[in-house]
């Protein structure tokens, strides 16, 4: 699909992607900070807010995997032209929305445009650069690609402070019109390359798992889980579609995913790694702003420069991990990003509700050069092995794992938060008795306990207290996760050039 006026363009379009990238990624956590400004426009409830955040990731999954074919079909740079052009009108429409049905409705549409961007821009740069440059290449794209979800809380903070949270959509608008410009201008036309036929089947149960699993996951906090059956009729479905897809993979002629793809060990165990990063980067991203204007009663703007350090810590990564990549072990370098991970999550766990800033920032920049050190070299491992015409394939399911793993990682630890709230005020609350000796030295000087409005902003205090230890036992989790991943690096090969041979990779 790659022509010879497309590697002369490589600086411009490789401009151009990251404009799209960054447009893409900017809008999974640049709304984050700006949730409880929209929820009180849209008269929302807390649980239904959140749905502003998963839409968006939910429809991204669903459609990611019909990008590959579809660049098939209609060719890579219209259908290039045709995701930017409609992620940015959604955007707009996001901007305009008044009620919740229209937002949630109109970040579906941008999910639904913007499934493509991400695999798409992998695919385009890995064919304009030379094998020897794959990690230099992937590097520039990560930075796109992981700078948006860390850049975004502090973008949407000062948007939303300055203007309003409908800046926070409006912004997409101009980065917009230049990616378009420049994908335009810049790479050749194609066509579709292959006349696959479309495996509806295998679509169709993809889509029944991915949309049951995130509807269990969302709806089951607030249904009670499987006392309701709802839940369970998510469940079903979810299970059911899974079963038809494996067992339709494994034996139809032509299956929605290549089975090759399957067969390759660096890329199923990069695209499993890449599940519980997006768990890691996705969730913790979610938690913190919400956790910073709730609980520390930040201001908006306050909680989005906070988050700042993070994205220093990130660019130093992938400044670092563009030189390392092809002169390192690639495996050393995702230990080293878990380990500086684990640190993080380390600092996250000692969280207090009477500490400063400084602690958010340290921890930020920290992870910021953990996750930066993780994203790019798992990209290169992904597809040091995959052939040049599964790429448009493999990257929308390894970009469709990803997504996933965020979806489920917000929706799990966003339902952990509620749920041990819950568990910890009733445990906090047992144990505060009024008429206790202990309790009145302490409490009676914040509060009068033989008042209604004492009382009341005892319980709130409870609730604080609660709601914090809820946090740390997801970090706790989160550090679990992490330590969990770092056996998978055993089972990964490293690529290498092989002297003399430029355009060829082996793997050891």
């Amino acid at each position: 699909m790659t022509s010879p006026q497309d590697v002369a363009n490589r600086v411009p379009i490789t401009i151009a992607i990251m404009l799209a990238t960054v447009m893409n990624s900017l809008d999974t956590t640049i709304a984050n900070v700006a949730l409880p400004h929209i929820q009180g426009s849209v008269s929302a409830s807390q649980d239904q807010i959140t749905w502003v955040l998963t839409s968006y990731i939910v429809a991204a999954a669903i459609m990611t995997p019909m990008s590959g074919w579809l660049a098939d079909r209609v060719g890579r740079k219209r259908l290039y032209l045709i995701s930017i052009a409609g992620f940015t009108i959604a955007s707009m429409l996001c901007g305009v929305a008044d009620s919740l049905v229209e937002i949630v409705g109109f970040r579906l549409l941008q999910g639904l445009f913007g499934a493509a961007l991400i695999p798409i821009a992998q695919a385009i740069l890995l064919d304009i650069n030379p094998p020897e440059k794959h990690g230099q290449a992937m590097a520039i794209w990560g930075a796109g690609a992981i700078l948006g979800p860390i850049l975004g809380p502090a973008i949407g903070g000062w948007l939303t402070e300055q203007a309003s949270w409908r800046w926070v959509f409006f912004i997409n608008l101009p980065i917009g019109i230049l990616a378009f410009a420049g994908v335009f201008l810049f790479i050749s036309r194609d066509g579709g390359a292959r006349a696959k036929p479309f495996d509806f089947l295998g679509y169709a149960s993809l889509v029944g798992f991915i949309g049951g699993l995130q509807l269990m996951l969302d709806r089951g906090p607030g249904e009670d889980w499987f006392a309701s059956p709802e839940i369970w009729t998510y469940l079903l479905v979810t299970i059911g579609s899974l079963w038809v897809f494996v067992v339709h993979t494994l034996t139809a002629a032509h299956p929605f995913f290549d089975r090759a793809l399957a067969r390759d060990r660096n890329f199923v165990t990069a695209s499993i790694f890449g599940f519980f990063i997006g768990i890691l980067l996705f969730s913790t991203m979610a938690l913190l702003p919400p956790m910073m204007q709730g609980l520390m009663g930040y201001p908006v703007l306050t909680s989005g420069l906070v988050s700042m350090p993070r994205g220093l810590g990130s660019f130093i990564a992938m400044f670092a991990v563009g030189q390392l990549v092809g002169r390192v072990d690639t495996r050393l370098i995702l230990l080293t990003g878990l380990s500086i991970s684990c640190v993080s999550l380390w600092q996250m766990m000692h969280f207090d509700l009477a500490m400063t800033s400084v602690p958010f920032m340290i921890s930020g920049f920290i992870q910021g050069l953990g996750v930066g050190l993780l994203f790019v070299p798992l990209s290169t491992l992904a597809f040091a092995t995959v052939p040049a015409h599964l790429r448009p394939e493999g990257s929308s399911l390894y970009t469709l794992i990803r997504s996933m793993g965020s979806a489920v990682g917000i929706s799990i630890m966003q339902a952990l938060v509620v749920s041990n709230s819950q568990a910890m005020h009733a445990s906090l609350a047992a144990r505060v008795i009024p008429a206790d000796p202990v309790v009145q030295a302490d409490l009676a000087r914040r509060f009068d306990l033989t008042s209604v409005l004492g009382l009341s902003g005892l319980n709130g205090e409870i609730n604080r207290q609660a709601a914090m230890v809820a946090y740390i036992d997801d970090f706790k989790l989160m550090l679990l996760i992490t330590l969990a991943c770092m056996p998978m690096l055993l089972l990964m090969r490293k690529p290498k050039v092989q002297p003399g041979r430029p355009t060829a990779i082996e793997v050891d």
